[in-house]
Formats: structure tokens, C-alpha cells, sequence
């Protein structure tokens, strides 16, 4: 609905430009405030280092495996696995031990001694401070590297079946809050004649419903959603007390426990404040229900305050209460708007009064989501490449971009509220008049009474609608309040993602620190070509290799193979390898992917640091011919 001051008369040139100008103030100060320098990581813990390093090569077997992460996790017994060649545990399967100092977080597993040379893999699953599951795997060699039958689950932890359904319930939770706090503020505030309604008793019934069965969902799928991945773990027992001991198992059980008030709550609005007919009375009850209900919507705005993003990283003590002043302005803007929706189609009784004090209710919601947004966006994203080049970050343009066509499509509705007037209003007043030209006859027969006067309502009901629909104001208001509504749906989806995706300061912040992932040196593409020889029939060509973007990290490597003939040619088997002979790294394995005739890929190849690498290409053109040929290059 309108996000600006109730109509003080038309100005349609100045009004328009002053709304854009006010609008493109607002996203330059958010954007603006995003170039801010980076800080430390502020949620979703990331893999920041380990020892050793992924893709190292050692000469001799570790006593342990250590691994860094960007902030405060919380680990189980099983949360750092060390897997030998043949996939069995390499190390001594105690729980892993905090070897943290400082501002370092890092967690250290113990491995036996006498492990053969080969490439091990190790396998990791925590959860972070925010609430969010987290898990990787890398692999480092003894010795040399080996081929390794280790299978890692190709399904993320969070992620799958269990975690499509707690997704779900993550959004319904959001959705179920807007409506109960936004639908109950907007009949104390807005329309206080709402409460006698059923439409707008059903919606506030229907989000406190939604909110309560959604919290219950994630409270039992939450031990599945970060561990197995199954939902028959969802009744485990031992699993849910394991839960109710995490910060983010309390936040759900204070939830349930604050929406046991919210239903007193909601049993006062709609029963013994309904009823109240003496205005000095319902004056001083509004004020109580204010003030109750107000601590109710805090505390239950609370809960994710304390278990989410909000909670770890900088500044956690002011992000906490700001994250809370984000999530009421959210829902009185947008639980309102459906409240004035469902109150415009379902209800013939709404005035245009309500209409504007929902427009200062609206215009104060956005003033507060503005201060707040540009805040919690400064301390999630904080830089231009972390803004576009990171999922949050496109994320957050989306939402702003969501958040400006809102704004737009409420000018409308504030031209359309403008232009309100209270004569459906008064013309349904005067349809409520009936004769009673029977009422002398049946007068003493109550069934009859009764009859005749469920006719009446059903009549005066639909004249009610009738003259409603023909109100060409309504009808344009109802038009442009729905626009806003399905605009705000999609919103709300777009903002729950954003508390299940990785911020873009910590996503930076973490493939800063990583080793196998570090800033990478300066270089460029890698473009090889070596002729060969297997000694056998058809055994000439020449290999060209192409490696991007050829600087250390992670990069794509493609392979074409031409005949004596220059024609693309296929080979049975072929492999590379990479060795950095000044750091004693390598060789690290390489087999590519044959994608067409005489072309081979692989992806995410890593190389862990810049020099002059020696690249073995090996090519095997029958059953026994086969040569392998290497070439320097200098990668980073």
C-alpha cells in the first residue's frame, strides 16, 4: 500500500519527481554505503585453510589434520573424517579438538600412524554460528598421489528432500509472522471496526496456524536437515534433544512458547475487544492489547535475531535489535497490505479513514526498512565485488530492484486512496434499512423471525457488494493493492533466500584467506603444443592444451588431440599430470573428461601456487603403444 503521507491534494508533476528523486536517494545511499571497507566475516562459516593444504603433496604421513573456518562453528564427533584410498578412516575417530586461539577458529582430528602413500580424502560437516549447515571435502597425497575409491555424497548437507521441505517451512514461518503481527496491528491501528470482521479474523488465525505449524516442521526436521538428510531421523529422539541444546533449537522452542501467548492474545482481539461497545473501555483495551501484543511480535522477531545471521559476525549487539525493528517494519508494510487486500475484496465496511492511516503506517514501515536494510547491507556484502560478484549480493539487487517497483505501484495506490470517499459507505448504511412489513405477523412464530432475518442479512449483503464493486475508486484501489501484493509474495520468497545464502563479505573473506583459493597472482592463459609419437600405427599428432584463466586456484583445462592429417583424433586413454619440481609439489593427477571427438576437459583443476610447472601429458593410441611427453609452463 502507500508508503507516503495521507493525500493532501494533487500535484502531478512535482509528486512523481519528488518520489523518484526520494527513491533514487534511497538506492544510491545503500549502494553507497556498500563500498564501506570489508571487516571480518560476519556469518556463514567457510572453510579458510587447512593443514595440509587441498591438492598438497607430503613426504611423510601427518600426526593430525587441521582445518580453519571464518568464524565460531559448532562441531560433533563425526564432523572431520580423514578417508584413506580405500575409503576407510584414517583417523582415530575421536571427536575432534578445539585448537582455536584467538580470533582463529581451527579444529584438529588425530590420524594414525603408519599411513601408507596414497591420496587421502578428507570430509567435513559443521554448522555455523548463523544457524546454516556447512560441509566440504578436499583431498591431500602421501608420498605421491593415487587413484582413490572414495565416493563423497554428491547431495550437501542441508540439501535434498529434507531440505526442500525446511526451506519451505523457513519461508511459511515468514509468511505466517507477516500476516499474524501485520494483520493484528492493522486492526488495532488501522481499522478497529476489523475486528468484528470474519475475513480479517480468518487471516490473522490463518498466519498465527501457518507460523506455528511451520516452526514445529523445522524444529523436527532440524537434526535430518543437518546431518543424514533423512526424514525418518525427524522422530529420533535422541537427535531432537540434541537440537533443543543449539541456539538454534532454543530460538524454535521460545517461538512455540511466544505463540502460545500470541493465541491469548488473538482470543482478546477477536472475543472481549469485539464485543466492547463503551469507547472510554475499548480506548484503554486497545492500548493494553498495543502494548502486549508489541512484546509478543518482539520477542517472537526475536528468535531469528538470535539465531541467524544477525547473531555472529560484527557488531552482533546492534544488528540483533536492528534485525528485530527490520522484520516488525516488514510485517506491518506487508501484513497490512494484505490485511487492506483481504479487507477491499472480502468486507464492504472499510472506509477511507482506514485506507490513509495505513498509508502513515505504510510510509513510517519503509522509512524504518530504508535505516535498517542500509545497515544489515553494509554488514553482509561490504564491497562492489562482493555486491556482483556473489549470489547474496545479486540477492540483495534484486530485492532493492523488488522494493522499488513496490514503491511504484504504492504511488498508484495513494492516488487511488486520494481519491476515496466514504459514500459506498454511507449508500450501504442506508441499504441496511429493510420494511419489516412482516414483522407484526411473525412476530410470534422465532423460527420464521429467524429466517426472514438471515434473508435480510443475505440481501443487504450482497446490495452492500454490489454498490462496493460499482465504487470506481474501490475498484482501482483494489486493483493496485493486489499489484502490490503479488509484488510483495515475490519479495518475501527473495528474502528468505537471502537468509539461506552465504553472505557476500564472508563468501570474500573466506576465498581470501583459503589457500587453494587465494587472490590469485597475476597471469593469464596457458596455451601448450606438443607433438608425439607412440612409436605404433597412427601413432603421430600433436597435443595443444589450454589452460584458463592459468593463475593459481582453481581453473579449466582442455585438451585437443590433431592427427599427422590435422583432423581431430581420438585416442583410448589419455592423462596428464602437473609438477612444481622447485617446491617438491606434485605430481598432481589430472584425467580429463573426453567431451567430442578429440577434445577432452576438466574443470575446477587446482594449482596451488605460482612457478614454472612441468606439465606430463601421457597418450596411449592402442593397447601398447603409448608415450608421455611434458612441457614447462609458467602458470601464475
Amino acid at each position: 500500500m502507500s508508503a507516503t503521507a495521507p493525500y493532501a491534494g494533487p500535484s502531478p508533476i512535482r509528486r512523481p519527481l519528488a518520489a523518484a528523486a526520494l527513491l533514487a536517494a534511497l538506492v544510491s545511499l545503500v549502494f553507497g554505503l556498500l563500498l564501506a571497507g570489508a571487516g571480518p566475516a560476519s556469518a556463514h562459516a567457510a572453510l579458510t585453510g587447512s593443514d595440509p593444504a587441498d591438492g598438497a603433496v607430503v613426504d611423510t604421513a601427518p600426526e593430525e589434520v587441521t582445518l580453519s573456518f571464518s568464524e565460531a562453528i559448532a562441531v560433533g564427533d563425526d564432523s572431520i573424517r580423514v578417508l584413506d584410498p580405500s575409503g576407510k578412516r584414517a583417523d582415530t575417530e575421536a571427536a575432534p579438538k578445539d585448537l582455536s586461539e584467538g580470533s582463529t577458529v581451527r579444529y584438529g582430528v588425530a590420524l594414525h600412524s603408519g599411513l601408507p602413500d596414497g591420496t587421502y580424502t578428507v570430509a567435513w560437516q559443521a554448522i555455523s554460528a548463523d544457524s546454516h549447515p556447512i560441509s566440504g571435502a578436499f583431498t591431500f597425497s602421501i608420498g605421491a598421489p593415487s587413484d582413490t575409491t572414495v565416493a563423497l555424497p554428491s547431495q550437501a548437507v542441508g540439501g535434498g528432500p529434507v531440505g526442500v521441505v525446511y526451506d519451505i517451512a523457513r519461508y511459511a514461518a515468514y509468511g505466517g509472522f507477516v500476516l499474524l503481527v501485520g494483520g493484528s496491528a492493522f486492526v488495532l491501528v488501522c481499522w478497529r471496526g476489523g475486528a468484528t470482521a470474519l475475513p480479517m479474523q480468518r487471516l490473522v488465525v490463518r498466519g498465527w496456524l501457518t507460523l506455528t505449524a511451520a516452526t514445529l516442521v523445522m524444529l523436527l526436521l532440524r537434526n535430518p536437515y543437518t546431518g543424514s538428510g533423512k526424514f525418518a531421523d525427524a522422530f529420533d529422539l535422541a537427535g531432537l534433544q540434541s537440537v533443543l541444546d543449539t541456539k538454534p533449537g532454543a530460538a524454535l522452542v521460545s517461538r512455540l512458547l511466544l505463540l502460545g501467548a500470541a493465541a491469548l492474545f488473538i482470543a482478546v482481539l477477536f472475543g472481549t475487544y469485539a464485543r466492547r461497545e463503551d469507547e472510554r473501555e475499548k480506548k484503554d483495551l486497545t492500548f493494553g492489547l498495543a502494548v502486549g501484543g508489541g512484546v509478543v511480535a518482539t520477542g517472537i522477531a526475536a528468535t531469528w535475531a538470535m539465531s541467524e545471521h544477525a547473531s555472529t559476525g560484527i557488531q552482533a549487539n546492534i544488528a540483533m535489535p536492528v534485525d528485530v525493528l527490520h522484520l516488525l517494519a516488514v510485517a506491518a508494510w506487508l501484513g497490512g497490505l494484505a490485511s487492506l487486500l483481504v479487507a477491499l475484496y472480502r468486507t464492504p465496511d472499510i472506509g477511507s479513514a482506514a485506507v490513509r492511516r495505513f498509508s502513515t503506517v505504510a510510509f513510517s514501515s519503509v522509512v524504518v526498512l530504508a535505516a535498517t536494510g542500509i545497515y544489515q547491507s553494509w554488514r553482509q556484502v561490504g564491497s562492489w565485488s562482493a555486491l556482483t560478484g556473489t549470489r547474496y549480493g545479486q540477492l540483495l539487487i534484486l530485492k532493492v530492484a523488488l522494493i522499488a517497483v513496490l514503491l511504484a505501484v504504492a504511488w498508484f495506490s495513494r492516488r487511488w486512496t486520494g481519491r476515496l470517499t466514504d459514500s459506498a459507505v454511507a449508500s450501504d448504511d442506508a441499504a441496511e434499512e429493510e420494511p419489516e412489513s412482516e414483522s407484526g405477523s411473525v412476530s410470534a412464530d422465532p423460527e420464521r423471525a429467524a429466517q426472514l432475518a438471515r434473508q435480510r442479512a443475505a440481501l443487504t449483503a450482497t446490495k452492500k457488494k454490489r454498490i462496493r464493486d460499482a465504487d470506481p475508486q474501490r475498484s482501482g484501489l483494489r486493483r493496485s493493492v493486489l499489484a502490490e501484493a503479488a509484488v510483495a509474495v515475490v519479495l518475501l520468497a527473495v528474502t528468505t533466500m537471502l537468509t539461506s545464502t552465504e553472505p557476500g563479505r564472508t563468501e570474500e573473506e573466506a576465498a581470501g584467506g583459503t589457500p587453494s583459493a587465494s587472490a590469485p597472482a597475476a597471469g593469464g592463459p596457458v596455451n601448450l603444443k606438443m607433438p608425439f609419437d607412440t612409436g605404433g600405427q597412427n601413432g603421430k599428432g600433436t597435443v595443444r592444451i589450454d589452460i584458463e584463466p592459468g593463475r593459481t586456484g582453481s581453473n579449466d583445462l582442455h585438451v585437443w588431440i590433431d592427427g599427422s592429417d590435422g583432423k581431430p583424433m581420438d585416442v583410448p586413454e589419455l592423462k596428464l599430470a602437473l609438477t612444481l619440481e622447485s617446491k617438491d609439489i606434485g605430481p598432481l593427477p589430472v584425467v580429463p573428461d573426453r567431451l567430442a571427438e578429440g577434445h577432452w576437459s576438466a574443470s575446477a583443476v587446482q594449482i596451488p601456487m605460482a612457478g614454472d610447472w612441468k606439465i606430463d601429458v601421457t597418450v596411449r593410441t592402442s593397447d601398447i603403444d603409448q608415450v608421455t611427453i611434458d612441457k614447462n609452463a609458467k602458470i601464475g
